[in-house]
């Protein structure tokens, strides 16, 4: 009896092999974008905090607990140094005066919009100096491609 051989399909071994790369670029790229944050010391769950209450708005500890997959004592020693540092405020629950409602200070959305800035400069200047403009079109509608994927 022969041997069982599986055969691949061309475009299934090609999507297999580009969902690799695509996977160790893209953490790359990220770990790249992350050396060029001027967010100072803070470690990336504590940045993940800041950032989530800069786009969702303020919120509780549990919440902010159950958002990040950490336990609320966990989140807590989190908020403490962001607070310490000026990032973080508090302020008592409107609907439970028990709880604490956090929020992002105003020199924190300065933080995070001069860190945006940063990365999307570094971004910016490698695209402009190492792609050709064709290259650069090209990038474009990955980008769209990308996009659709991220939707998916």
């Amino acid at each position: 009896m022969a041997a069982n051989k599986q055969t691949v399909d061309p475009n299934t071994a090609l999507a297999l092999s580009v969902a690799g790369e695509l996977r160790e670029l893209t953490g790359k790229l990220k770990r790249r974008l992350r050396e060029e944050s001027r967010i100072g010391t803070f470690t990336w769950p504590q940045v993940q905090v800041l950032v989530r209450l800069e786009r969702e708005g303020p919120a509780t500890v549990t919440t902010l607990a159950r958002a990040e997959g950490v336990r609320p004592q966990s989140m807590g020693e989190t908020l403490s140094i962001l607070k310490a540092a000026g990032l973080v405020s508090g302020a008592p629950d409107p609907a439970d005066g028990r709880q604490t409602v956090l929020s992002i200070t105003e020199r924190c959305r300065e933080l995070i919009r001069v860190n945006r800035a940063a990365r999307e400069d570094w971004l910016f200047r490698a695209i402009q100096t190492q792609l050709a403009p064709d290259e650069l079109t090209q990038l474009a509608n990955a980008v769209e491609l990308l996009k659709r994927i991220a939707n998916a």
